[in-house]
């Protein structure tokens, strides 16, 4: 009989089939018992590895702190040191506000948005809009050009890159005698190309900008400066001579500015026949004149003071508790990497 067609023989087949895979799984459960109970091993190892490892890096830092100690009180005393040679710093500040109508650049700004179109019909170019004029200001405070000639009129190069120090009991300024030498009163400081042993306005420039700090209220628009310096007279005259120069600067550069547009107006006068035209040009040479006049007499022409410069009695800095802090910090985490290296170089 065909095999196809005998049930009875497909059923034995089947359970023939059934029986053979039960014997193979039956076989092999023994050996993935053991498996897993062999990973269950390994990790609880690894764990006790684990624990072992954490534990024996304690014992080695414990067993090492006397060097931790030792490698601490080291840092802490350098800090301590350190914090004690650095010379005391002065800050003296000046609180200043806008004076006057300092929004507009002058009158021919002011006019130009209303008689710009009839202006240029005529052919005649008013020029732009207003500018801030603070804004400019404090850019011309911060500008190298400015700094440059600041140190060099008042002859700051000196303290600002020989001195290092102050005495408070005689008021004298400590020079440094590797950079100058006050008896031949000639710089002898060591450097290397592209520097010069004499300094240049670049490096005054930078030293000054070290020292010198600006800030604006964005609230009211009050202005903050600020000098740090050894000596804390110092700090405040090289203030109030800078407030001084920086107003002296924007007056002389409108008034400059305003005789220039007197003259350019004058000559568009007298070449139009332009009624309306004329009254724009007497009128911007009115507000020309207005200040020409404002720059002649005022002489707080951009800042008011508000808060003048006074000698400051307590010192800026430095913060020699927070050196003493963080050089102890240092020690410690620097004794434990000893011990550390140590430790695993012996292993």
């Amino acid at each position: 009989m065909d095999k196809e067609n005998n049930p009875q023989q497909r059923e034995n087949e089947l359970l023939q089939s059934i029986s053979a895979r039960l014997d193979v799984i039956e076989n092999s459960a023994p050996q993935f018992a053991q498996y897993l109970s062999d990973s269950y091993q390994i990790k609880n190892d690894n764990m006790q590895d684990d624990e072992v490892d954490l534990k024996e890096l304690w014992n080695a830092i414990w067993n090492g702190k006397m060097v931790i100690i030792v490698v601490t009180m080291l840092l802490s005393s350098i800090s301590v040191v350190y914090a004690l040679k650095q010379p005391d710093i002065y800050r003296a500040t000046v609180l200043l506000a806008p004076a006057g109508d300092s929004n507009s650049a002058g009158g021919l700004s002011k006019l130009a948005g209303q008689f710009g179109g009839l202006a240029s019909f005529a052919g005649v170019n008013l020029g732009g809009g207003a500018t801030d004029k603070v804004s400019l200001a404090l850019e011309v405070l911060k500008s190298r050009a400015f700094i440059e000639s600041f140190v060099a009129r008042h002859n700051l190069l000196f303290p600002l890159i020989a001195v290092k120090d102050w005495k408070r009991k005689t008021d004298e300024l400590v020079i440094d005698d590797d950079i100058y030498d006050e008896n031949s009163e000639v710089w002898v400081r060591d450097v290397s190309y592209p520097q010069s042993i004499e300094p240049t306005p670049w490096e005054a420039y930078e030293a000054f900008s070290d020292v010198l700090s600006v800030s604006q209220s964005k609230e009211n628009g009050m202005v903050t400066i600020a000098i740090e310096y050894y000596s804390p007279h110092i700090a405040k005259k090289w203030l109030d001579n800078l407030v001084k120069d920086l107003n002296s600067e924007i007056r002389i550069d409108d008034r400059k500015e305003a005789l220039n547009s007197i003259d350019y107006l004058t000559n568009q006068l007298k070449e139009t026949r332009v009624a309306d035209l004329q009254s724009v040009f007497y009128q911007l040479i009115e507000e020309q004149t207005k200040t020409i006049m404002l720059a002649e007499v005022s002489d707080e022409y951009v800042f008011k003071t508000i808060d003048p410069a006074n000698v400051p009695e307590r010192k800026s800095g430095p913060q020699r508790a927070i050196i003493c802090i963080l050089g102890t910090l240092l020690g410690g985490v620097l004794g434990v990497v000893v011990v550390l290296v140590r430790y695993f170089a012996k292993k």
